[in-house]
């Protein structure tokens, strides 16, 4: 943080507090060249995260959007709200913390799908055929199959 009196770079904090209901912290600082005394502020910067659509357009990401496909996929099926919320917000975070902010739909999918499958494997099931879009009963039964082969590997072992 440079100093507003002198711009030497390098300062020391003195004190500091919360601000707007923990949306931003105020820090006292003290220039270490002039000794002055000045105020900052930090907010957390909540970049946008971007979808790049099957058609190429582009979106802000809505995550009631994902958590409404899940829904869809896992209705009268034994899995809570509260579990699916934390599902989106896995996902969610994980393209906070990715380096790209643009991320495409089928990246999302992909992930859901991995989490889904960790819940309940009807519900995979249902979304993947939406979001694989299955041109014909042969290619669900291959995703049909590669899940049960799974199944039978992870009761293997």
């Amino acid at each position: 943080m440079k100093c507003p009196y002198c711009n030497y770079s390098e300062s020391k904090v003195i004190d500091s507090r919360p601000t707007d209901e923990g949306e931003r912290i105020r820090r006292r600082r003290e220039c270490l060249k002039c000794a002055k005394r000045f105020t900052t502020y930090e907010i957390i910067e909540n970049v946008p995260i971007v979808v790049i659509k099957k058609d190429k357009s582009r979106e802000t990401f809505d995550r009631n959007k994902l958590l409404g496909g899940l829904l869809r996929a896992c209705e009268k099926r034994p899995v809570s709200i509260d579990m699916l919320e934390k599902l989106v917000d896995e996902i969610e975070n994980t393209l906070q913390n990715s380096l790209d902010r643009e991320v495409s739909s089928q990246k999302i999918g992909i992930y859901a799908m991995e989490k889904l499958q960790e819940l309940d494997e009807v519900a995979y099931v249902r979304f993947a055929s939406v979001y694989r879009q299955f041109k014909d009963i042969n290619s669900f039964m291959e995703e049909l199959s590669k899940l049960i082969n799974k199944k039978q590997d992870s009761e293997n072992e």
